[in-house]
């Protein structure tokens, strides 16, 4: 095979793995992720059917994978319109993260939003979507697709705005929607002095990886629900560094989100 083997085969061997790598991080944490784990299981049995001659299993996945080429384009629309503006507005390919100043500005608005409703004890419910697509959530609320800003989290929240019921859903980018419904928890150890707001964000973290952040109206405390684990009275600056790990999204030291946010947790009563 080395006598067949050219120094171009060398670099478009490099040039594809470098293209593919560079897709890979576009799509890591959003809902096609999921779909590319989904296809590669398929893969592997499509593969392990034709192997041992399973024909009818060789058939049927044939069929299935079949009606996922019309399929995939339609329902992961949006992800797909989105990677193709990455994409046209260059260096995102190649460098997915956000950098480390536009992380700064968008954990400042919504930490400074927090901060007012809870100076002005305005109850509010917000949800930063991770890999797990909220759409069940958001798809019968009110659709805002807006930038996110102190200004328009306080007037969502403000009280006799229509939308100030609801929880507000942020996918690390924008305001996705607002007034979404959540399932409460079905946890019955909790207290009955927990409302509803805090029993929805509880909710949300049991079905999903997102993170719940809760401005109690009554106490004027923040609340951080993860995991289906509550966690009350977080300080501004918890708070503050809770929404730079999310926003920044990058790791420190190789640790995950979860575990640095589970660190934080643990030190909110040091």
């Amino acid at each position: 095979m080395l006598d067949f083997f050219r120094w171009q085969d060398a670099i478009d061997i490099i040039v594809i793995s470098i293209i593919v790598h560079r897709l890979l991080l576009l799509i890591v944490g959003t809902r096609a992720m999921q779909l590319v784990k989904g296809l590669l299981i398929m893969g592997a049995l499509a593969a392990a059917a034709r192997i041992f001659d399973l024909r009818t299993l060789s058939w049927f996945l044939g069929k299935v994978l079949g009606v996922l080429v019309i399929a995939i384009p339609i329902v992961f629309q949006p992800e797909l319109r989105k990677m193709l503006e990455e994409l046209g507005r260059g260096g995102s390919l190649w460098q997915r993260k956000k950098t480390g100043k536009k992380a700064e500005l968008l954990s400042h608005e919504v930490a400074r939003a927090i901060s007012y409703l809870k100076g002005q004890k305005i109850g509010a419910l917000i949800v930063l979507e991770r890999n797990t697509g909220l759409k069940d959530f958001w798809r019968t609320a009110i659709k805002l697709n807006a930038d996110i800003t102190q200004e328009l989290l306080i007037s969502i929240f403000w009280e006799g705005n229509p939308l100030h019921d609801g929880a507000v859903i942020i996918d690390r980018d924008n305001i996705v929607a607002a007034s979404c419904y959540l399932p409460l928890t079905e946890n019955s150890d909790l207290s009955r002095w927990i409302g509803t707001r805090h029993r929805a964000a509880l909710g949300v973290t049991e079905v999903s990886d997102a993170i719940a952040l809760v401005v109690s109206e009554e106490r004027g405390e923040v609340s951080l629900a993860i995991n289906g684990h509550l966690s009350k009275n977080l300080k501004e600056a918890q708070v503050q560094k809770l929404l730079l790990h999310y926003f920044g999204g990058e790791d420190e030291e190789n640790k995950s989100l979860l575990d640095r946010l589970q660190e934080d947790i643990r030190t909110l009563w040091s």
